[in-house]
């Protein structure tokens, strides 16, 4: 992803510094900008995901409690889903301001409007996802991760339009070689660049994130789609419950290419389905929905409790690690339970409540100790606590203060 990233901040960079024409056309003129705008503000979030998710990833090897450790690691799961599927969606929006920007330059019979209507309809089908994915909600980016092949599938067709439209003015104009050289031959950063042999005029372009690899790859039909090295990967984070199932058929799906595109709620290719291996998670790999992705509407309980926050935060829990981040779905009757019953007031007069015995726990170890115990401590304690309530450790964004 950070090599993707890199290439698509560059593209941005030469889109960005390049001189308009002496009538001022080019994707960095002034009308165009707030389309320059839109990607450069993408790059922004994808860097503070990869980085949070790096963060995460360090403090969880840390721990001492292999549980607790495996639950640290599942919070980097929403900003590396976002991050992946940001900047896929980010390097086709790249690609789309380097075709219009080619069009403004080099044919002058294109209108000028015309551009600027196509580049925002194009616009329209990307906010609103890249905006889910920036939020790093875990739901939201689920959502957009599910609805990605669909969306891949009509920006592919958005793209062939477009192109397909500039040619056939160029090509009015007389200026048939300027057209071929400057539709066929812009610089893609998406999987664009993977059609090879060079596409016929008719033939559809594939958008995606060029994860295409070459020999020992998995072929799915005749064309690879991702290394073997990928798939491996993915394999071991879906059994870690890092990646969910559905994320993972949804970039698969995509980067099988526009066929593949139509069969959004069709398993896995037999090809990466083969390489995965036959296991209860391959062949739960599929698009589902809320319920299916392992989502509810369960409540949400703060393992670390809210009205304590100042104490944690003193402890290291801030940014990236802040008790929000620290919370677990629970069936209503197991909520109620740990904090003594459904009358919370009543509840905090049992010594057991969980808020009370999580802080009399935490405050009695730092007591043994003569100091301040560090994050990791207050973890491990905590793992400790939450199996012998059996509650999950897999944790969830909660709502913020």
């Amino acid at each position: 992803m950070k090599g993707s990233l890199e290439r698509v901040e560059s593209a941005l960079s030469r889109i960005a510094t390049r001189r308009t024409g002496f009538d001022g056309r080019g994707i960095n003129g002034e009308v165009f900008m707030r389309f320059l705008r839109l990607g450069s503000k993408q790059v922004t979030w994808i860097h503070g995901a990869l980085g949070s998710a790096k963060e995460i990833a360090g403090a969880a090897s840390e721990l001492e409690n292999p549980e607790m450790e495996l639950g640290v690691l599942r919070m980097t799961g929403p900003r590396l889903q976002a991050a992946m599927f940001g900047t896929l969606l980010l390097a086709t929006w790249v690609d789309f301001l380097q075709l219009t920007d080619a069009l403004l330059r080099e044919c002058f019979i294109c209108s000028f409007e015309k551009q600027f209507v196509d580049l925002n309809r194009v616009r329209g089908l990307v906010e609103t996802p890249l905006a889910n994915l920036a939020s790093r909600d875990p739901d939201h980016v689920e959502a957009a991760a599910l609805a990605m092949p669909e969306l891949m599938g009509a920006l592919t067709r958005e793209f062939n339009a477009i192109q397909s439209d500039g040619r056939e003015a160029m090509e009015d104009g007389g200026k048939v070689l300027v057209a071929m050289q400057v539709l066929e031959m812009v610089t893609l950063i998406s999987s664009l660049k993977m059609s090879l042999p060079r596409l016929p005029p008719a033939a559809p372009a594939t958008l995606g994130v060029g994860l295409a690899m070459s020999s020992g790859g998995v072929m799915a039909g005749s064309r690879i789609v991702v290394s073997a090295e990928w798939v491996e990967l993915m394999r071991r984070l879906v059994q870690a419950g890092v990646i969910s199932l559905p994320a993972v058929s949804a970039a698969v799906r995509i980067h099988g290419g526009q066929v593949m595109m139509a069969q959004a709620h069709q398993d896995l290719p037999e090809g990466v389905r083969d390489a995965l291996g036959d296991s209860p998670e391959v062949r739960g790999m599929r698009v589902t929905g809320k319920a299916g992705a392992g989502m509810s509407d369960a409540p949400k309980h703060h393992v670390l409790p809210k009205e304590h926050r100042e104490w944690f935060e003193q402890r290291g829990f801030k940014g990236d690690m802040d008790i929000d981040q620290f919370c677990v779905r629970l069936e209503q009757a197991h909520h109620e339970a740990i904090h003594g019953g459904g009358n919370w007031t009543l509840g905090r007069v049992w010594p057991g409540e969980w808020n009370r015995m999580i802080m009399k726990t935490l405050r009695d170890a730092e007591a043994r100790a003569g100091r301040m115990l560090t994050r990791n401590q207050v973890l491990d304690i905590v793992a400790e606590r939450m199996q012998f309530y059996k509650v999950p450790i897999v944790f969830t964004k909660g709502r913020s203060r």
